[in-house]
């Protein structure tokens, strides 16, 4: 059961629910357009499959979250209630972005930038044909380093393994500068001046490479002036 503050303020009592560790999260990927629970899962990477059923049960008790069956496929959709947390998901996102700029070693996961990175693809900007783009992460040793995206009509998968299809563009970068990148803390010209970003393969593709990859919804988030 979420804690109780004891406490009659609405903030409070709103708290007790959302202030669980991974909670927030959870329904940050709801609001993302997440709906089924595996998708669920790769938002949330380092979180156990177990307490992502936990969280999703209590989201479901208090009536933000509506669990849907057909057959045997499961699905979880926002409630009215719970769309009211997307304003606030997206300004914890740009206060976060603003304010809490420092990004730890621990922060950095391939896991989950590319599921982000592939979840805002500016897919009418993509040639109609398969199109694959590789990723590959050198200094990374403690997951995959290499990451494909195969983006067809159908959409687009993300693979950890060599899916078996000629690329099109190979990026390579360190973790965090991709991140960054992709955070709106770094600009992409500013990473490939530097070095920390290179990219091959077919030139077009190449120039076209950054109106493909949208950035972070909150990468826009105007920074405060240097002390």
């Amino acid at each position: 059961m979420p804690t109780s503050y004891g406490q009659f303020c609405p903030v409070a009592k709103a708290m007790e629910l959302l202030d669980e560790r991974w909670t927030l999260l959870v329904v940050r990927e709801l609001v993302a357009g997440s709906r089924h629970f595996n998708a669920l899962r790769r938002g949330v990477p380092r979180m156990s499959p177990a307490l992502l059923s936990k969280r999703l049960n209590t989201l479901v008790r208090a009536g933000v979250v509506e669990r849907r069956q057909a057959g045997n496929r499961i699905t979880y959709e926002l409630t009215p209630a719970g769309r009211e947390l997307e304003p606030v998901i997206d300004a914890l996102g740009r206060w976060g972005t603003r304010w809490v700029p420092e990004l730890g070693d621990a922060d950095l996961d391939p896991h989950l930038l590319m599921w982000d990175v592939h979840r805002n693809l500016a897919y009418e900007a993509v040639p109609d044909t398969r199109t694959v783009l590789k990723f590959s992460f050198p200094d990374v040793t403690d997951a995959p380093r290499d990451w494909w995206l195969v983006i067809t009509t159908d959409g687009v998968d993300v693979c950890d393994h060599d899916p078996g299809f000629d690329v099109l563009v190979t990026v390579e970068a360190r973790l965090r500068t991709l991140t960054q990148v992709w955070r709106g803390d770094l600009t992409w010209t500013a990473a490939l001046r530097s070095g920390d970003l290179v990219v091959r393969g077919d030139p077009s593709a190449r120039r076209a490479l950054p109106r493909w990859l949208k950035l972070s919804p909150h990468a826009s988030t105007p920074r405060p002036a240097p002390a």
